[in-house]
């Protein structure tokens, strides 16, 4: 019976139950907000009409925002990409940043089905040391970057918080800029992440339909969906300079995934104005023992309206182009909308360090193997700027 209990803990029954461990912020509503929009965009209603008016506005409200995602917008694309040309040249410049992610461990104790590093698939587990952590990041700071993105499996029993801090404090030393991308965390523990050097926090929400997400998480904390939700706005609260949101896009119906992503950004900045707020707009991608998994009905042209859309609804915003997606696509947008590239990535565990064996199975199978140099170089011939950081510290 004792063993029975414990399970039912770890594992809820329901999505919306929250384990005694985790965080409810009580005085928000901004997921029944961004739930209660979502339900109620309808894709199909819109009409060409609609997508020129929402053009036509300097400053576009959520119903102009679901206009540019419908089906209606495909065959506008060339005036949304001028009209998100032009707020990334007033915003952002020509300045295109990099960064690349290291990935220090690969454990992970949530059940989600579409996930190369879910607890069920047979992969190599692998956990960095701390010297290798750092022989790591000596040779991504020898490429000239100057930001990094930590990420981890979800365990929190094989990446705790304070391996995660020591990561943060060993890349102080080489980065100027450290962001996250690990299992959400409660507000006091995003406040001594952010003591030990982190500057932002991403979370995939991976879809934001909440029936659908309950059948795609089967076990783990990463099953309460609420939780997972109010991720952004708990680590705002423990001091995280900025936010980055995304939906994985393939998993539900792209168009409301995208739409709550883009609600639950723009309800964060209203209620935060001092956060920064960045997209991610991956797609699914193939992962070690299920090749098969692929977006279904997300293909270049969608996701190129999804990220345009996201440009003009939220021109300040950043938005990140991953290696999920092939180089011709990547470079394509950089500029156009996006405004912050990978480049020599790696999704497994133990890969910039010749002496340091690769251990550990990759997350997806990436698409754009470019290195440093040759990012910036094609970031150099498309007549952009290549940026390693616009952070100082005084």
């Amino acid at each position: 019976m004792e063993k029975e209990e414990k399970k039912e803990k770890r594992y809820p029954e329901s999505s919306m139950e929250y384990l005694p461990d985790m965080e409810v912020l009580k005085d928000s509503v901004i997921m029944e907000e961004v739930l209660s929009a979502m339900e109620a965009y309808d894709p199909q209603r819109y009409t060409q009409r609609d997508v020129e008016a929402a053009l036509a506005k300097d400053i576009l409200s959520p119903d102009d925002f679901g206009a540019l995602l419908s089906p209606a917008a495909e065959p506008m694309l060339e005036a949304m990409a001028q009209r998100a040309l032009s707020e990334t040249r007033k915003h952002f410049g020509n300045s295109v940043y990099m960064f690349t992610p290291l990935y220090i461990s690969n454990y992970c104790e949530n059940y989600c089905v579409y996930c190369g590093f879910n607890c069920r698939n047979k992969i190599r587990r692998a956990k960095l040391r701390f010297d290798e952590i750092e022989k790591e990041m000596q040779a991504i700071a020898e490429t000239g970057l100057e930001e990094i993105l930590i990420l981890t499996g979800e365990s929190r029993k094989m990446s705790d918080v304070k391996y995660i801090g020591e990561a943060c404090r060993i890349a102080k030393k080489y980065f100027r800029l450290i962001g996250l991308e690990v299992y959400p965390m409660n507000s006091d523990e995003y406040a001594y992440l952010h003591e030990c050097g982190a500057d932002f926090i991403t979370v995939f929400q991976e879809t934001y339909n909440a029936e659908k997400y309950e059948t795609l998480h089967l076990g783990g904390h990463k099953r309460v969906f609420p939780y997972r939700f109010c991720t952004q706005e708990r680590a705002i609260r423990g001091g995280m300079r900025g936010v980055g949101f995304a939906a994985l896009l393939g998993l539900s119906d792209f168009r409301k995934d995208a739409f709550a992503t883009g609600m639950h950004a723009s309800l964060i900045q209203k209620k935060y104005p001092h956060a920064e707020i960045a997209f991610s707009c991956p797609r699914l991608r193939p992962t070690v023992n299920h090749d098969e998994i692929n977006p279904k009905d997300v293909h270049e042209r969608q996701l190129l309206q999804v990220i345009l859309a996201y440009r003009i609804f939220m021109p300040f915003a950043g938005i990140t182009i991953s290696t999920r997606e092939g180089k011709n696509f990547r470079d394509h947008v950089i500029g156009l909308a996006a405004t912050k590239i990978s480049a020599g990535v790696s999704t497994g565990i133990g890969s910039h360090v010749e002496e340091i064996e690769e251990k550990g199975d990759e997350q997806f199978i990436i698409s754009d193997g470019r290195s440093v140099d040759e990012v910036y170089r094609a970031i150099r011939e498309r007549g952009l700027q290549p940026v390693m950081n616009d952070y100082v510290y005084v």
